[in-house]
C-alpha cells in the first residue's frame, strides 16, 4: 500500500459513481491521445485502459509510479515519471501524432501554475478534464463583476471553454480533503478567442496584484489615464468589471519597449 504525501497534494479518488461520472463526461475513444496527470493508484487510469487500451500517464511519485508499471505495464500504459509542471506536452503530442486529451485530479497547490504551464501547449491539446478544489473551478468558470472572477479566469478565457460539470464531496476520496472538489471541461479553441498581444499576462498580472485598485492606479506603471480612456475603458473601473478582450485591448495600447 503507497500512502498519500502531502508535499505531492495527494487524495486518492475511489468512489465508483463519481469515477463512472469522469468517465461518461470523458467519453474516451479508441483514436485518443489520452493523457491522464497524476494517477495516483489508478482509479482512472484502469478504466480509461479499458476504454481505450492505451494512455500515457505522468507520476513524481517513485513509489506509485512503481505501483502502476506493475499494475498496468503490459496493459497498454506508458508512464512518465516526471512532473508534470516540467513535461512537454507539445512533444509528445507530436509522438502521439495527434492533439492530446488530458485528464487530471489535479494537486490544488499546484493548479494553477499547472494550468497556465498547459496553456503554453495549448496548440497540442483537444480538451481537458480536471478535477481541481471547487473554488478553483468557480474562478476558471466565473462571470466578470462576480467575486470569484480574477486572474486566472481571464489568463484562460481566450484559449478554453469551460464547463462546470460536476461537484465532488470530501468522502470521495482517501485521505477526505476538507474542501470540496469538482470537474470541469476545457475545450481548447482551434484559434483564440479574441487576438492576444504577448504583454496580455503582464497587464492581466498588474491588474489583480490589487484587485481593489482602480485599473488608473493598477496599471500606473504601464499605461496612464488617457491611454486606458482610449481603449474605450473607463480608468475608473475595477478590475474584476472588465471582460478579458477589454483586457486584450489593454495589452494591444502599451507602448513598444524600447529598442
Amino acid at each position: 500500500m503507497v500512502f498519500a504525501r502531502k508535499r505531492f497534494g495527494q487524495n486518492f479518488l475511489h468512489d465508483a459513481g463519481v469515477i463512472e461520472q469522469i468517465m461518461q463526461a470523458i467519453s474516451p475513444q479508441v483514436d485518443d491521445a489520452l493523457v491522464e496527470i497524476g494517477p495516483g493508484r489508478g482509479a482512472l487510469t484502469e478504466p480509461l485502459l479499458a476504454a481505450c487500451g492505451h494512455l500515457d500517464a505522468i507520476e513524481i511519485d517513485r513509489d506509485l509510479a512503481a505501483l502502476l508499471r506493475e499494475r498496468f505495464g503490459r496493459a497498454g500504459l506508458v508512464l512518465h515519471e516526471a512532473d508534470a509542471l516540467e513535461f512537454d506536452f507539445a512533444a509528445l503530442a507530436a509522438v502521439r501524432g495527434r492533439k492530446l486529451r488530458v485528464i487530471g485530479n489535479l494537486p490544488y497547490n499546484v493548479s494553477t501554475p499547472l494550468l497556465f504551464h498547459l496553456l503554453q501547449a495549448h496548440g497540442s491539446l483537444l480538451d481537458l478534464h480536471i478535477m481541481l478544489q471547487r473554488e478553483v473551478i468557480e474562478r476558471i468558470c466565473a462571470a466578470p463583476g462576480s467575486s470569484e472572477y480574477g486572474r486566472l479566469t481571464v489568463m484562460l478565457a481566450p484559449w478554453v471553454i469551460e464547463e462546470h460539470l460536476f461537484d465532488v464531496g470530501p468522502g470521495a476520496f482517501r485521505p477526505a480533503p476538507q474542501v470540496w472538489s469538482a470537474v470541469a471541461r476545457l475545450d481548447i479553441r482551434e484559434t483564440p478567442a479574441f487576438a492576444v498581444d504577448q504583454r496580455y499576462a503582464k497587464v492581466v498580472a498588474a491588474a489583480f496584484s490589487q484587485r481593489r485598485k482602480t485599473l488608473r492606479n493598477a496599471l500606473r506603471a504601464l499605461l496612464d489615464a488617457s491611454a486606458i480612456t482610449a481603449c474605450g475603458i473607463d480608468p475608473g473601473a475595477r478590475p474584476e468589471t472588465l471582460t478579458p478582450q477589454e483586457f486584450g485591448r489593454l495589452a494591444s495600447a502599451l507602448p513598444d519597449p524600447v529598442a
